[in-house]
C-alpha cells in the first residue's frame, strides 16, 4: 500500500512558537543552572571553612585582674566573652529568634522570602533613590557573615553588593548542612556586635546591666535582643526612646508567637530601662600600673595574644595597698605644691558676661546637687571682704566663703622663701572675676595643712555657717612610688605620676634620677663588703678638692649645713647623711677595687650597683666590666647619676634580703584562654593563690634561691645603719609608722629632687618627688624628709595597718658580734654605760681600749736616767 501526503497528520501551525519557546527556555534553564553552579563554585571556593564547635576560637578580652582578684584592666579588640549554649536562658534564645528571624528553626540558611523582599527594595532604592537597602538577612547569614568578618576584615565582608550577598548566602547553607541549629545560635549569639564594645550576648549584659547572662530579667534580654539591626541608632545610652520602642517591639512578637504570657508582657513592658555607664576600670583604678602589665605582655606575648586570645593576668598589685599609694601620692604632691606658692587663678572673667556664662555653665554641670564636703569644684570669686578676711566663691549659683585661714599658703611663688615664714594674712592674691579651685571642708579644721597653721587660726575670726571652702590648685610637681613585698618578690604598689589621662609618663620605671643622698648607703654597703670597714670605722669630716682632668673642671663638695666635724665614724657619716666622708669613702673604694687604678675601681663600683638590683649594661670595652649610668667621677658619691624609682627600690630589697638579689614580678600568673598556665610566680606563702599553685611554687623556691650579691653580714651591717637613720638621723620622722623601720633620705642640689628609700621587713618603698623638666627647684628647704618622705609615712601606715613587724636582728647563723665603742674614736669603751653598742662582723671588732679621760699612760712619755 502506498502512503499518501495527505495521509501525514499535519501539526498545527500555531502550535510552533511555543514549541520554539520552550526549546529555548529549556536551553536558557540549562545553560542558567550551568552558570549559577559554575558561578556559585567560582564563589564558593573561596569561602572560610565551617568552624567546628569545639574549635571556635573567636577573639575574646584579656583581663588583668589585682592580686586579691579585683579587675584592674582589659585589653581587646572586640569586646567579648563566650559562654556555652546550656548558659544561656531559653527566653533570650526566643527574644533573638522573635526579633531578628522568626522562621529560623524551619529554613535552611535563607529565607527566599524575606531575601527577595528585600532584595526588591534594595532595588527600588538603587534605581530610584527612595525607600532604603534592606537586609532581610536570617540569623545563619549573620552568623556567616561574622565568619566571613574574622576572615576577610570588616570591609570586605561587609560589601553592599551582590557577590557579597551570595557569597554569604552560601556561607549561610554550608553552616546549616555541617552544624545543628542549636550550634549555629551558639556562633551567632557569641558574636553578634551588640554596641558599646559588646561581642555577644554575655558582654552585652555586663557592659549594659553588670550582671552574668544567666541573671537577665525578660525585659533586659528584649532590650538586648533588640540592638543587633542597629545598635547605634537603639542603644539605651544614646537613644532610650528608641531603646524603649525596641524593646516594646521585642516583647509584642514574643508575645505574638506564644514565647510570654500576657502578664510576662505586661510586666516586661512596664519595667525601667535601668542601665549603667560601660566601666573604664583601666583609668579608674590603677592606670600606670595596668599599662607597665599591658607593655609587659606585648613585649613578651605580642599585641595579638593580649587583644585576641583572652588572657588571664594575675597582677602583684594588693588592691588596697594601692589605694593607699595614689591616696598618698595625691596629698603628698598637694602639700609640697602648695609649699611652692601660688600660681594664679586658673582663669579671670573681665565682662560680667562671661561670669554668667561660666556660671550657667557650672550650675549646668551640677545638675542641681549640692555642694559635698571633700570634693572639689571650679568656682569664681564674686564679692572679696573689705577687710580682706574672706572671698565669696560661686559654684553654678551655689554661694561659698573661702576664709583667709583656707588660703595661708597662697603666696607668690618663690623657691628662696622659707613656707612656714611666708604664710599670707588675707584674701589679697583673689580678685572679682577670678576662677578658681576649692575644696569644700566639713569643719574649721580642714581649712589647714598642718597643726601649727591650725594653732595660730585659733585666734582668728572664722565663718563657721553656710558652706566653708579652701584654695586648691593642681599641682605642678609629680612623683613617683613603688612598693615591694621583698620576699615574697611581689610588686604591691605601683604610682608614675599624679594624672596619667594628663601624662602617661610612668616615672617609677621611666624616669631616670639622681638619687642624691639616697645613693650613699651602695657606697657604705661596699666598703663593708669589699673593704672590711666597720661602722666604726673613722673618716675624717674636712675640705677635699678634686681636679677633673677630663671635663677641666675642680670640684669641692661641702656637707649640707657647710661645716666639718673633723673626725667621724662611718655610723654617724651616714645617719646624718654628711656629703665629705661619703666621698672619701668612694674614693678610698675606687682606689682598693682598682688596685690603684680609680678609673677601673669606678667602673667596678658601678658592676656593683648593677649587681643589687639596679639593670645590666654592656661589656663595651670587653675587659669584663659592665658599663652602667653611673657617673665615672666621684659624684657619683653624692648620688649624681640617674637611677629609675623602681631599680632603687630593688636595690633596697636585696638589703632587706640579706644581700640576696632576686627579680621583682609584678604579674604573679597569666593563663590563656582555656586556663593553662603560660607563666606562675607565685610565692609559696601567698594567701590568695590556689593550694596548688603555693605548693609547685615552694618546690620552686627550693631552686630559685637568688643570687648572694653581698654577704649576709654585711647586708645586717647596712640595715643596721639605716635603722639608726630613722631612730636619731635626716629619716626620724619615719618613727611615726609606729614599727621598725629603716631607711634613707636623698636630696639633690638645689632640691631638683626628694627621695625616701626605707623598708620594714615584709615591705619596701621608694617614694619620689620632683618636676619632670626641673623649670625651678623644689624649694630651699625641701629636702627628701619633708617631700617625700611624708608620702612614704602615709602610706606605709595604710599598708601595714594591723600588721606587726619585727625589729632587725641577726640570724644565729650570721658571724657577728657586739661592742661598745666611743662615740668618736671607734675604739673599745671600759664602762658598761659610756659610748654606743655597734656591730660588728667577728674578728673585725676593736682590740683597743679607750683611754679613760683624766688617766696617763705612763708607756707614752720617756723615762729619763
Amino acid at each position: 500500500m502506498t502512503l499518501q501526503l495527505e495521509d501525514i497528520p499535519q501539526a498545527s501551525w500555531w502550535k510552533i512558537p511555543f514549541k520554539i519557546a520552550g526549546w529555548l527556555a529549556l536551553v536558557l534553564l540549562t545553560a542558567g543552572s550551568c552558570a549559577f553552579v559554575v558561578f556559585g563554585w567560582t564563589l564558593g571556593a573561596g569561602l572560610p571553612e565551617i568552624p567546628r564547635v569545639d574549635e571556635y576560637r573567636p577573639p575574646v578580652l584579656t583581663e588583668v585582674f589585682t592580686h586579691d582578684r579585683q579587675i584592674a584592666g582589659e585589653f581587646y579588640r572586640e569586646r567579648r566573652r563566650v559562654v556555652s549554649y546550656e548558659r544561656i536562658p531559653k527566653r533570650l534564645v526566643q527574644a533573638f529568634i522573635a526579633a531578628e528571624d522568626a522562621d529560623f528553626f524551619d529554613h535552611a540558611g535563607i529565607n527566599p522570602v524575606s531575601t527577595f523582599r528585600a532584595a526588591l527594595k534594595s532595588a527600588i532604592k538603587l534605581l530610584t533613590g527612595k525607600g532604603r537597602i534592606q537586609g532581610g538577612s536570617t540569623l545563619t547569614q549573620q552568623t556567616a557573615k561574622a565568619i566571613l568578618i574574622s576572615a576577610e576584615g570588616y570591609r570586605d565582608a561587609t560589601a553592599k553588593n551582590l557577590t557579597r550577598k551570595l557569597r554569604e548566602a552560601i556561607l549561610a547553607m554550608r553552616l546549616e548542612r555541617a552544624l545543628s541549629k542549636e550550634e549555629i545560635l551558639y556562633l551567632y549569639l557569641n558574636n553578634v556586635y551588640l554596641g558599646h564594645h559588646s561581642y555577644g550576648v554575655a558582654s552585652a549584659a555586663e557592659n549594659y546591666f553588670r550582671k552574668e547572662v544567666d541573671a537577665l530579667t525578660l525585659a533586659e534580654m528584649a532590650l538586648i535582643a533588640g540592638l543587633p539591626q542597629a545598635p547605634t541608632n537603639y542603644s539605651p545610652f544614646r537613644n532610650p526612646a528608641a531603646a524603649l520602642e525596641r524593646r516594646r517591639y521585642v516583647l509584642r512578637q514574643m508575645l505574638a508567637k506564644g514565647m510570654v504570657t500576657n502578664a510576662e508582657f505586661t510586666q516586661a513592658l512596664e519595667a525601667p530601662v535601668k542601665v549603667f555607664p560601660v566601666e573604664d576600670v583601666f583609668h579608674r583604678f590603677a592606670p600606670y600600673f595596668t599599662e607597665e602589665v599591658r607593655r609587659d605582655v606585648v613585649n613578651r606575648y605580642g599585641n595579638a595574644a593580649l587583644l585576641n586570645e583572652g588572657l588571664q593576668v594575675f597582677t602583684t598589685m594588693d588592691s588596697e595597698k594601692q589605694r593607699a599609694a595614689q591616696s598618698a601620692v595625691l596629698k603628698g604632691l598637694l602639700e609640697v605644691d602648695k609649699r611652692q606658692g601660688f600660681r594664679g587663678p586658673v582663669a579671670h572673667l573681665e565682662k560680667q558676661a562671661e561670669r554668667t556664662a561660666f556660671r550657667e555653665t557650672s550650675r549646668s554641670a551640677l545638675e542641681g546637687e549640692k555642694l559635698t564636703a571633700g570634693h572639689l569644684y571650679v568656682g569664681q570669686v564674686t564679692a572679696i571682704a573689705s577687710d580682706k578676711s574672706r572671698a565669696e566663691i560661686d559654684v553654678g549659683g551655689l554661694i561659698a566663703t573661702l576664709p583667709a585661714l583656707g588660703m595661708r599658703w597662697a603666696r607668690a611663688v618663690n623657691p628662696e622663701r622659707s613656707y612656714p615664714y611666708a604664710l599670707i594674712d588675707d584674701v589679697g592674691p583673689l580678685r572679682v572675676g577670678d576662677v578658681v579651685v576649692v575644696r569644700v571642708v566639713s569643719k574649721p579644721r580642714e581649712l589647714v595643712d598642718d597643726q601649727e597653721s591650725w594653732s595660730e587660726a585659733l585666734a582668728r575670726k572664722t565663718p563657721t555657717q553656710g558652706t566653708i571652702v579652701r584654695l586648691e590648685q593642681e599641682p605642678e610637681p609629680q612623683a613617683a612610688l613603688v612598693s615591694i613585698e621583698p620576699n615574697r618578690q611581689y610588686l604591691v604598689a605601683m604610682v608614675g605620676g599624679y594624672d596619667f589621662d594628663a601624662n602617661e609618663f610612668n616615672r617609677a620605671f621611666q624616669a631616670c634620677r639622681q638619687p642624691g643622698s639616697g645613693f650613699k648607703p651602695i657606697v657604705y654597703l661596699a666598703a663593708l663588703d669589699k673593704m672590711g670597714w666597720t661602722e666604726a670605722t673613722v673618716i675624717v669630716d674636712s675640705p677635699i678638692v678634686y681636679d677633673d682632668p677630663t671635663n677641666q673642671n675642680r670640684w669641692k663638695p661641702e656637707n649640707y649645713d657647710t661645716g666639718f666635724k673633723g673626725e667621724v665614724l662611718l655610723r654617724d657619716a651616714l645617719i646624718n647623711s654628711m656629703n665629705i666622708p661619703a666621698v672619701k669613702t668612694f674614693i678610698a673604694l675606687s682606689r682598693f677595687l682598682g688596685e690603684g687604678s680609680e678609673s677601673t675601681g669606678i667602673r667596678k663600683i658601678a658592676q656593683f650597683v648593677s649587681s643589687l638590683g639596679v639593670s645590666d649594661h654592656v661589656d663595651t670595652n670587653g675587659d669584663g666590666i659592665l658599663d652602667s649610668t653611673i657617673n665615672t667621677n666621684y659624684s657619683s658619691a653624692l648620688g649624681s647619676s640617674c637611677l629609675y624609682p623602681y631599680e632603687l627600690a630593688q636595690v633596697y630589697a636585696t638589703i632587706d634580703r640579706q644581700g640576696v638579689k632576686k627579680p621583682t614580678y609584678f604579674m604573679r600568673k597569666v593563663e590563656d584562654r582555656f586556663g593553662r598556665t603560660l607563666e606562675d610566680h607565685t610565692a609559696y606563702d601567698d594567701p590568695w593563690a590556689s593550694l596548688g599553685d603555693r605548693i609547685a611554687a615552694g618546690y620552686a623556691q627550693l631552686s630559685e634561691r637568688g643570687e648572694a650579691v653581698v654577704e649576709p653580714e654585711s647586708a645586717f651591717l647596712i640595715t643596721d645603719l639605716l635603722r639608726g637613720v630613722v631612730r636619731e638621723g635626716t629619716g626620724a620622722q619615719a618613727n611615726r609608722l609606729g614599727k621598725p623601720a629603716a631607711g634613707k633620705t636623698g636630696t639633690t642640689n638645689d632640691s631638683f629632687d626628694g627621695w625616701f628609700n626605707g623598708f620594714t621587713k615584709d615591705l619596701v618603698t621608694t617614694a619620689w618627688v620632683g618636676y619632670d623638666m626641673n623649670p625651678h627647684p623644689l624649694g630651699r628647704y625641701e629636702t627628701g624628709g619633708r617631700a617625700a618622705l611624708p608620702i612614704w609615712l602615709d602610706y606605709m601606715r595604710n599598708a601595714l595597718k594591723g600588721r606587726s613587724q619585727p625589729e632587725f636582728v641577726p640570724s644565729a647563723s650570721l658571724s657577728l658580734v657586739q661592742a661598745r665603742v666611743d662615740r668618736k674614736t671607734g675604739l673599745l669603751v671600759p664602762s658598761p654605760t659610756g659610748g654606743i653598742v655597734l656591730w660588728f662582723k667577728q674578728g673585725t671588732e676593736p682590740t683597743e681600749t679607750q683611754p679613760e679621760k683624766g688617766v696617763v699612760d705612763p708607756s707614752q712619755f720617756m723615762q729619763i736616767p
